[in-house]
Order: structure tokens, then sequence, then C-alpha cells
């Protein structure tokens, strides 16, 4: 079975089911509720508060956890449970800038693992990962709208994520791979600046979903002054982000520029009132990236 996992710093995302942040709690006896994780006699839950920003995610075994939740929903949702172990082919990524120096990494950190016993709201697991595909974000994102974009002379792929915001320049629908990578300019670093801001200002602390709640307009249970200030922060935040890629030589005022991932999403008002931009499209789907390394797995092994 083919699963494919989008590792975002902020959510995780597959291909069939909801997003889920990328936060986890531990604990050592059974926690209340049903959404419950069990992997060797310790209790996992997910958590509103996301893992602090790994540049590498192999330090530690949370990702891997994060994955057992995205695997187990993708199984579930199919109805699949059991002692059996079901083989998993395991799609990934990582964005442009990493993806050179840590891809290997991130594959071994999935492989050679054996069978992985887990049971997940209260159903038996056994999974064998035979085999793990990484490929880098934002250029499987545009894989899955290869037919808007063949025609277009020149298309910059811009996905802003958690940590990161990624680019890749697509020429005649072809990949320009020498026009790809990573600036560390995804919503964390903003979240972050307007929570440091709130809490010097107004003496308040802001949570994301507080900022989120803002910034997808629903500003009526804050004080206005403090709606401003996000909304401020997040317009200054995207045209930095525009004049940094303007620094690389991308000018976004000229070819089609498409925007993908959550932090696109999140901030699309913004990156269209900052009137850099004059042929946007942008993808709601925050599962691009997903069905991308889903679709380069298949492509990459349709000759085995």
């Amino acid at each position: 079975m083919l699963i494919a996992i989008d590792h975002g710093n902020k959510q995780m995302k597959t291909v069939n089911c909801p997003p889920f942040v990328s936060g986890l709690a531990e604990s050592s006896t059974k926690p209340f509720g049903s959404n419950i994780l069990m992997y060797r006699d310790r209790y996992y839950t997910l958590s509103n508060q996301r893992i602090p920003y790994k540049r590498d995610k192999t330090e530690d075994d949370r990702f891997f956890i994060l994955t057992l939740f995205g695997i187990a929903q993708e199984l579930q949702a199919k109805g699949i449970y059991g002692e059996m172990p079901q083989r998993i082919r395991l799609a990934v990524g990582l964005p442009p800038a990493h993806y050179g120096a840590q891809h290997q990494a991130f594959i071994r950190y999935f492989s050679d693992r054996g069978v992985v016993k887990f049971n997940y709201r209260g159903k038996n697991h056994a999974v064998y990962i035979e085999d793990v595909r990484c490929y880098p974000q934002a250029y499987a994102a545009a894989v899955t709208m290869m037919d808007r974009l063949v025609e277009s002379p020149k298309v910059l792929i811009v996905d802003i994520g958690g940590f990161t915001a990624d680019y890749l320049m697509m020429r005649s629908g072809r990949a320009d791979l020498a026009v790809c990578d990573s600036l560390e300019n995804g919503v964390i670093v903003l979240y972050n600046q307007i929570r440091t801001k709130a809490n010097s200002e107004f003496d308040i602390l802001l949570d994301e979903t507080d900022i989120d709640s803002i910034l997808g307009g629903k500003s009526g249970i804050y004080a206005p002054e403090v709606s401003a200030l996000v909304e401020r922060m997040a317009q200054g935040f995207v045209n930095d982000l525009t004049n940094g890629l303007r620094e690389r030589m991308l000018d976004l005022s000229s070819g089609r520029v498409v925007f993908v991932g959550g932090g696109a999403v999140l901030l699309r008002r913004q990156i269209e009132n900052s009137g850099k931009v004059r042929n946007a499209l942008f993808v709601e789907d925050v599962s691009a990236n997903a069905k991308g390394y889903e679709f380069l797995y298949r492509m990459e092994t349709a000759g085995r």
C-alpha cells in the first residue's frame, strides 16, 4: 500500500485524511480520550502545540510517531487494521534547500525498522515499511497541476509552509531546477514576530490559533488594535517575502505565480493586496505536496 505524507513543521498532511498539527503529547499512562496511539508501551496524543522547528526531523522519534498517526489514519479510512503486517511504501519530501543534504538520512529514518506494531483508537496495527522515496517540496506540488502549467512559458511555484517558503521555476511545463530553493520565511516566523510584538505592546499572549483566526477573518472576538497589529504585520511579512524573491531576480509581476501550501492560503489577502503579483493562482488544497509525492512515486516505479 502506497502512503504519501507531507511532514510539515506546522501540519502533517496525507492524501485522503484531514491535516493535523505536528504536535505530540506523550504519557506512560493511558490519557483520556479516543484519539490515542500506543507504541512501545507509551501513549501518544496529538497536540495543538506543535513541535519546535527542527531543521533535521530525524533527531528523535517524534516525527516517526507522527508518521504512524498518518499511516493509521490512512489505513483506518480504508477499513484496514489487525495483526497481519501491512506492507507500506512510503513517499515523503523535504524543502528544496535541505533535499540534497538530508534526503538520504530521511529515507534511512523510516527504513529497516522491521514490523512496527502499534494501537490506534483501540485497534491494533502492524506495518512493514518496505520502501521509502523522498522528493523535493514545491516540485511535488507542481506536478499535480502540470496540465494547467504546460502552456505557460514561465511559471513560478511558491510554497509557503511552516518554516520555509520554497520556490521552483517551471518553463513550458518543465522544472528548471537551477531556480529552486528555500527561504526560511514560513508562517512560523510570522507567528513568533506577532506574538512578541503583541506581548510587548498590549501585554497579551496570542497563540497560533488566535493569529490564524484573525487572518482568517474571525477578528470580532479580539480587541481592534490587536487585530490591526496582526493584519499589519502579516502584510509586512508578505511584502518582505516578495522583496526577498525579487532580490533573487524572481519577478512576480511577469509570468504566472502559483501559490501553494497552508501559509499561502492563510495569507492570500495579503498576497493579493501586496501589488507585487500580477497573475496569481492559489491552490487551496493543502495536501498538494503529499499528492505530488504519491504521483512521483508511481511514475518512478511504473517500470518495475
